[in-house]
């Protein structure tokens, strides 16, 4: 599925998405169940992504 943002769109959903890592990585700290905190870990590599390309479809916007 490919979703068409906006550039301002975009920083929004960027600065959401690096708030929401922030909280998950202290809750996989405190999360003390293997199988939760491994979905979480998953989940933080996830988004980790989400972020480089929507920082790399930035860089090439602005270009």
């Amino acid at each position: 599925m490919d979703i068409k943002l906006q550039p301002e769109e975009a920083k929004l959903f960027a600065r959401i998405l690096d708030e929401y890592l922030s909280d998950l990585r202290m809750e996989i700290g405190r999360t003390e169940q293997y199988d939760l905190r491994e979905s979480m870990k998953q989940d933080e590599s996830m988004i980790k992504a989400m972020l480089a390309r929507l920082n790399q479809g930035q860089m090439q916007a602005g270009s």
